[in-house]
């Protein structure tokens, strides 16, 4: 078996990273949770090999900066003349939380309506979903809903995280930004999303913001393991004591209508 090499002195997370706007925060304490800390102090992440990955989607209107944001944060990198996504293309971006290695896999895809189809086929899966739009163009932040919603149609609303960004905040002037982020802190409550805005130009908010990814989508994978090592355990109970040939059927995949 390879090893990878150790993590990158400068992407290891043992403090939970603070929100940017507390009144559109997934959460606002202060640190990872007590059942969390505790596993992984024994052990008990429960990670693939030795190694936990969760996938992270970023979606949102073509040029509003996607590939900027995450070679910002994955390669200190700035490029104004990325060419447009086609498909998809994707980051693994690898931290350590707590002592437990841990990967985000970043899937940057097409913003462009004619590379929808072919994107979308890639939303499935996703532990967290980042919905970017344009601090400088007020329809991006429109069309915002209808690419959760899309997204959404691939993944269980109830155990992906949101996260609505704000991108290119330097091009902003003060009055313009002031009622964007007012507009987007709405916005993001009515989806139940965390709100940030950054400036992959300069880089403002970029690491804080995927060390909050990181953090909470972690969180999220350690709760979800518990959950599931608890149901097992009940599991195993039911089955001794049950003749029922249908508790552990195989649930059908969701069929994809894409490009029908």
């Amino acid at each position: 078996m390879s090893v990878l090499p150790p993590v990158r002195r400068d992407r290891v997370i043992g403090q939970f990273p603070k929100a940017f706007r507390k009144e559109a925060a997934l959460q606002v304490k202060d640190g990872f949770r007590d059942q969390v800390r505790t596993a992984c102090q024994e052990q008990r992440t429960g990670t693939v090999g030795r190694f936990k990955i969760s996938k992270v989607i970023v979606v949102g209107d073509l040029a509003v900066g996607k590939t900027c944001l995450i070679n910002r944060f994955c390669k200190d990198a700035f490029d104004k003349n990325y060419k447009a996504t086609i498909g998809v293309d994707f980051e693994m971006e690898r931290f350590e939380v707590m002592g437990v290695p841990f990967s985000l896999q970043l899937w940057d895809t097409a913003g462009q309506e004619r590379f929808k189809c072919i994107a979308s086929t890639y939303y499935r899966g996703a532990q967290a979903i980042i919905i970017a739009f344009d601090l400088t163009d007020v329809s991006s932040l429109d069309h915002t809903r209808r690419w959760l919603e899309d997204a959404l149609k691939e993944n269980d609303p109830a155990s992906a995280l949101l996260f609505l960004v704000g991108t290119k905040k330097d091009l902003s002037s003060p009055g313009q930004y002031l009622q964007m982020e007012e507009d987007a802190v709405r916005v993001a409550q009515e989806m139940k999303a965390e709100y940030w805005a950054v400036s992959s130009l300069s880089g403002d908010g970029v690491r804080d913001f995927f060390f909050r990814v990181a953090a909470l989508t972690f969180e999220a994978s350690v709760l979800a393991e518990l959950e599931r090592s608890g149901s097992r355990r009940i599991a195993d109970v039911v089955k001794i004591d049950s003749c029922s040939s249908n508790l552990y059927a195989t649930p059908k995949k969701k069929q994809s209508n894409c490009c029908q």
